[in-house]
Order: C-alpha cells, then sequence, then structure tokens
C-alpha cells in the first residue's frame, strides 16, 4: 500500500492540471500557426522602394512632360512608372515620392521611386498610351514638311513598355499548400475534441469516441463535497439507514466475520424537494470512500447500444476503486418497467440500458465493495426486476418532514440569516409550515430575506417569514389590478362562504386570515390551520368537501345565480368524492372494495378495473355526496346569513380580515382546543380558475388525503 500511495503522489504533478495547460498551451500553437500561414499568404512580396498608387490623370502628366525613365508592366496586371531622380528633386508634383529626413538629417533619392498604375485591360491601356504618343507627335511636327525628320520624330516619342514576370514562391508554393494545411489542422482539432481531450471536467466521458464511455463524475479523498450529515437536518430515519452503509465500507469486516453479506443497493424514494440527493452528497462526504455521481438520463444516448456499454464502462471502473459508491439520481429515466412500450417490436433503448443494469447488479460477475444508492420520486413505475432484494435490498422512504425536523431544517437555513431573534421562533415557523418540503423551507428563508430587503430592513422580522409563507402559497400580492365592485362584492362573498361554513364545521380547518387582494392567478384567498395527521375520517373528509363548497353556495344563496370561480373548488371536491366511493371504502352502497392499483401495472391499460353497472353506481354516489354538502353547506349559510353579510361587508372594506375578526362577528370557534389553535399548519386555499370567464377565489387546502 505504502509503494502505490507513492506511485500514485508521484503522479500527481501530471494530473488533470498539466493535462488541461498542455492542451491550452497546443491550441495556441494551432492559432498562431494559422497567423503566421495568413500573414505569408496575404503578404506577398514586399518592394521597399518608395512608390504610390496614381489614377491616369496624373500619369498622363507624366507621361506627357516624359519625367519618367522606364515603364514595366507586371505580370499584364499594372504597371510601374518610374520617375526621373532630378524631377523628383526640382517638381513638387512628386513630393510625395520625396522620402523623410532620416535620423542624421540628409535625404537620399532612390533610383527606383515609381508610380503604380492598376489598370484593368491591356490593351485598353496600351490605347491610352497610343493617345499620348499622337498628342506629342502633333506637338512636336507642326510647322516640319521633311518626312524624315517626322518619321525620326515619331520614332522617339514612342513609349516603350518592358513586359515584366515576377513570381512570388511563397505565395505560389502556398496556394497548392494552405488548403492542405488548413484541413490537417482542422481535422487534428476535431480529433482531439473527439477524444474528449480537452474537456478538462471531472466527467468520464467526453466526445464521440468515447461515447461508451461512463458520464459519472467522481469524488475522492481528494475532492470531497464538505457537505456531512450534520448540514442534512431532519430525515432521521433515513440518515440511520444510509449511516448504516457507510459503515459497511468503513468497516465491512466487523458484518462479514458474522457471516453477513454487504447489502448491495438502496434506493431513497420520496416526493420532490424532500432532500434525496442532499443525502446522497453527505454520504460522499461522509464515506471517505469513492464516490460516482450521475443522472439516469447519462444513460441515454441517440445512438443504438450506449446506454448499456456506458454501464458496464461505470460498473467496471467502479470495481477498479471498490470499495465505493454509486450514486444514480432520478433512476426512473433508465428503470421504469418493461414491456409498456406501446411501440412493440422496436428496439427500445432504455430497456436495452436497464437489462445490462441488472446484469451488472446482480449477474454471474461480482460487485464486491461496490454499493448503488438511487433516488427516485416515482418508484411505483419501477421495474420489478430492479426492486428485488439483491439489487436494491433496501428502500428508504424520505418523506416530508415533521414538526420536530422542520424546526431543525429551519435552524439549518437560518444560520445565515440576519433577523430579529427576539421576533423570529424556529419552533413558530415550523407551526406555520406543516407539509413544506426542505426545498420549500430553504426558498421561504430566502423569501424572507428578499423581503425585508426590499423594505430596507437592517434585519429580517417575523412579518417578513409569514409574508414568505403567504407568497409560496398564493402567489404574489396584486394590489393594483383594478376589480369592478359588483366583483368585488361576488369575491368578497365567495370568500365570506369559505370562512363562515369552515368556522361552524368540527373538523373543517380553523382560519387564520381571508384576503380579497388578487394573488397569484386567484382574486381571493384563504389560509387555514389543517392539522397533522397520518388517517383521515369519513367525518373530516365531509366537512372539508361542505367547506369547500361554502364559497358556491353562498354566491348562490345571495346573487341567485353562480359563476365560474368555483373551478378549482368543484375539480377537488370531485377528486375526494371519488376518492372516498371508490378507493377508501367509505361509501354505504359501494361498500369495502377498492379500485386503486397501487402496483402501477394499469398505467398502459385500456380497460377500467370495474364493470358498467359499478362505473354507473360510483357516478351516482358521488353526485348524491357533493349535492348532500352542498345543501348542508347552504343550510348552515341561510342559518347564518347576517353574519355572512357582516362579514362579506368588512372584507370589502378592509380587504384582509383575520381570526380575530370572525370571532368578533360569529363568536368563539366551540370546537377547538386551547392548546391548538396557533399550532398547525397555514394553508392557502387559492382559486386557480382556468377558464377565460371572470374569475372568483375558491379555496384550496394543502393538507392531503392519505392514500
Amino acid at each position: 500500500m505504502d509503494l502505490k500511495n507513492k506511485k500514485n503522489n508521484f503522479k500527481k504533478p501530471l494530473g488533470k492540471n498539466s493535462k488541461k495547460n498542455f492542451h491550452f498551451n497546443m491550441y495556441w500553437i494551432y492559432a498562431t500557426l494559422l497567423i503566421v500561414i495568413g500573414i505569408i499568404w496575404f503578404s506577398g512580396d514586399s518592394d521597399k522602394s518608395i512608390n504610390r498608387e496614381i489614377q491616369w490623370s496624373k500619369l498622363e502628366q507624366v507621361l506627357l512632360k516624359k519625367d519618367y525613365s522606364k515603364i514595366n508592366v507586371i505580370n499584364k496586371d499594372y504597371a510601374e512608372v518610374y520617375i526621373k531622380p532630378d524631377a523628383i528633386k526640382t517638381d513638387t508634383t512628386y513630393n510625395d515620392l520625396k522620402p523623410k529626413t532620416n535620423f542624421f538629417g540628409t535625404q537620399s533619392y532612390p533610383k527606383d521611386a515609381f508610380y503604380t498604375y492598376k489598370f484593368g485591360d491591356f490593351t485598353y491601356f496600351r490605347d491610352q498610351l497610343k493617345d499620348v504618343e499622337n498628342q506629342w507627335i502633333a506637338r512636336d511636327t507642326i510647322g516640319i514638311e521633311s518626312m524624315v525628320r517626322k518619321n525620326e520624330i515619331i520614332s522617339s516619342h514612342r513609349i516603350n513598355l518592358t513586359p515584366v514576370t515576377r513570381k512570388n514562391f511563397w505565395g505560389e508554393s502556398l496556394s497548392l499548400l494552405f488548403p492542405f494545411i488548413i484541413l490537417i489542422i482542422i481535422w487534428i482539432v476535431f480529433f482531439r475534441m473527439m477524444r474528449g481531450g480537452s474537456s478538462g471536467s471531472g466527467g468520464m466521458g467526453g466526445g464521440i469516441f468515447n461515447v461508451g464511455k461512463s458520464k459519472a463524475r467522481l469524488y475522492d479523498k481528494d475532492n470531497d463535497t464538505k457537505i456531512t450529515f450534520a448540514d442534512v437536518a431532519g430525515l432521521e430515519g433515513a440518515k440511520l439507514e444510509v449511516m448504516e452503509i457507510v459503515d459497511f465500507l468503513k468497516n465491512p469486516k466487523k458484518y462479514t466475520d458474522l457471516g453477513g453479506k454487504i447489502p448491495k443497493g438502496a434506493l431513497l424514494v420520496g416526493p420532490p424537494g424532500t432532500g434525496k440527493t442532499l443525502l446522497a452528497k453527505a454520504v460522499a462526504g461522509e464515506a471517505k470512500v469513492p464516490f460516482f455521481s450521475l443522472s439516469g438520463s447519462d444513460f441515454v444516448e441517440m445512438f443504438v447500444g450506449v446506454g448499456a456499454s456506458r454501464v458496464r464502462d461505470l460498473f467496471k471502473t467502479a470495481k477498479e476503486k471498490a470499495p465505493c459508491i454509486i450514486f444514480i439520481d432520478e433512476i426512473d429515466a433508465i428503470g421504469r418497467a418493461r414491456g409498456k412500450n406501446l411501440a412493440s417490436g422496436s428496439n427500445d433503448e432504455r430497456e436495452n440500458t436497464l437489462n445490462q443494469l441488472l446484469t451488472e447488479m446482480d449477474g454471474f460477475g461480482t460487485n464486491a465493495g461496490v454499493i448503488i444508492l438511487a433516488a427516485t420520486n416515482r418508484a411505483d413505475v419501477l421495474d420489478k426486476a430492479l426492486l428485488r432484494a439483491g439489487r436494491f435490498d433496501r428502500q428508504i422512504h424520505v418523506d416530508l418532514p415533521d414538526l420536530e425536523e422542520r424546526k431543525a431544517i429551519f435552524k439549518v437555513h437560518t444560520k445565515n440569516l440576519k433577523f430579529d431573534k427576539k421576533q423570529v421562533d424556529t419552533d413558530f415557523l415550523a407551526k406555520q409550515t406543516p407539509g413544506f418540503s426542505g426545498a420549500d423551507i430553504a426558498n421561504v428563508c430566502n423569501e424572507s430575506a428578499l423581503i425585508a430587503a426590499r423594505h430596507n430592513k437592517k434585519l429580517i422580522g417575523k412579518q417578513d417569514f409569514l409574508d414568505a409563507v403567504d407568497r409560496i402559497i398564493g402567489g404574489l400580492e396584486k394590489k393594483n389590478k383594478v376589480i369592478a365592485p359588483n366583483e368585488k362584492k361576488a369575491i368578497a362573498y365567495h370568500e365570506a362562504g369559505h370562512a363562515s361554513v369552515s368556522w361552524m364545521l368540527e373538523h373543517a380547518h380553523p382560519l387564520v386570515k381571508v384576503t380579497i387582494v388578487p394573488r397569484g392567478q386567484a382574486l381571493g384567498a384563504a389560509w387555514y390551520l389543517p392539522e397533522e395527521r397520518q388517517i383521515t375520517t369519513k367525518s373530516q373528509l365531509l366537512h372539508q368537501m361542505i367547506s369547500l363548497l361554502g364559497g358556491r353556495a353562498a354566491e348562490d344563496i345571495v346573487f341567485g345565480e353562480v359563476s365560474t370561480g368555483a373551478l378549482n373548488d368543484l375539480e377537488r371536491v370531485t377528486k375526494m368524492a371519488y376518492s372516498m366511493v371508490a378507493y377508501y371504502g367509505l361509501n354505504d352502497k359501494i361498500g369495502n372494495l377498492s379500485y386503486y392499483d397501487s402496483s402501477g401495472q394499469s398505467e398502459y391499460g385500456f380497460t377500467k378495473p370495474f364493470s358498467e353497472k359499478t362505473a354507473e353506481q360510483i357516478d351516482i354516489e358521488i353526485r348524491k355526496m357533493i349535492d348532500q354538502a352542498y345543501q348542508k353547506a347552504k343550510d348552515i349559510l341561510i342559518e347564518n346569513r347576517e353574519k355572512l353579510d357582516k362579514l362579506a361587508m368588512q372584507l370589502v372594506e378592509k380587504e384582509v380580515i383575520f381570526r380575530e375578526d370572525l370571532e368578533l362577528i360569529f363568536g368563539k370557534r366551540p370546537f377547538d382546543k386551547d392548546k391548538e389553535q396557533d399550532s398547525e399548519k397555514i394553508s392557502s386555499e387559492d382559486n386557480n380558475n382556468e377558464s377565460s370567464d371572470k374569475n372568483i377565489s375558491s379555496t384550496e387546502d394543502n393538507s392531503k388525503i392519505q392514500e
């Protein structure tokens, strides 16, 4: 072991950083090479002589004055008109060819100073020169009658052109080689990218050639996550089971000496936001063994066979690092039950990946020292073979935190907050948020800080936390939204109906406050304190249904007609009644029967688990139950009509009323227990009307029916 550690230490200086720097330098070399080639390509031969490009008007003057010494035609592309040094010295026309004074104060006039004239067509250029020659001849032969003399003058005025062919060695050579050099460089860069050599990420895969490699990220002793079990508040039962797995890896001999076998896998199951992934990060921080982390979607690829290849590569690497832990988040991406793909006969890449995972977890090969952790919030859709003993031996349920666990979670998330410790009590906050997950509580703490900062406060107060809870449950207040007076009155009676009915029912949730200020998509909302209970009785469910129908009943009694505002109320009441009749066996006609399929096998089923006659009877009983609840709500409101009107008028005037206001109107609630009045969750009951008509708020209860 010592020798192995020395070898590993010796290799460290040539690790990821050195490779990354090497690849970084290589790309700079490629870039520099391209720049040099480009400069050579576009530069061509440079003439150090003093020269200027001119137009035909100036060239014509030079030719007429005969200040040129020679004219060279370069590759029939352009002409170089060389000017006599004496003309440069004496004629100011050629000042642009004069060199600047050098360091020693002297000037030198080069013999090869010339103008450059670029012509479009050589024949046309030659015709232009003919015109200049004719001007000379016409000017110098005036009055001369001797033909011999005329011929001498004509021959002396001819403009001689010297054709010059110039070859650019670099230009001609690179004109052939440059495209191939570019293709080679691109091919080298692309090849290195396909190999994943420049990724620099912590992953194990990357690139087209490594498409079958696992994308798991490795955490080892040198790359600790810094998250431990101390950072995971609540989840005490889940932590105990996970800590036992960590102990298996740290002290395996303690268990194997008694003949026991280390479990191969554990599945974390629970609602979203309860801390499954955080728990896995804590395992990585506590285990002090290699920890491979990846998501179920990392196995999925467009290429056939890639998922199975990545599974094989993952377990091959894990065996080399054993003892170690593999964590697969959202395993339902590849772990869905097989045989439910409606496209029968097609090649299902996900099923191939799952088959390979099953084989690796408990096949002919051995995976000693490799423990698999997985997380999902949809355990009902997982394949049964994946959940059997020998693969995922344990299912660890990560449920919503209870009161004591919420206190601990608040203490963790308020650790770095600046709040008024005299006003804010974590016990009080925990009582206001039953049913909240760990992620919800973290959001409450963060939102309270934002609200306090928005009001320029130095410390976060108690009201800031309560406003944060209200905003998370009901949405942001829309105080500037204009509502017509008749609609405002209808909303007030709707919310007053909910509040009045719930106040008069024993098992309805106690009210905290009612508002008709628009919040989110709702035009009004009511906050209640539902009890934290593990089971729900028939009478409790019936009272909740009556309370939900109180808003519509109030509209019917006061205005003689109902509106679309009770959409959410009706939806929830219908689902609640259906559950009571078809699932929980709480109906006398249907009896003690439950048609709920907890196995999830009927996900793609096309038939109901009951006959048409039974379905008709279920519909009748649901309708009868809802009609009875609606009539009960109307009876309560008719009996307390004066109190309903008074409460609605206060809502119209104040827009927000609290529990104390209801006590002044209705008196003390006779069903409340003194010790439990302020100890339960504030639940927003919002109206989420999805139609295009006017919205009137309905109540929404966050308490969950036990299934």
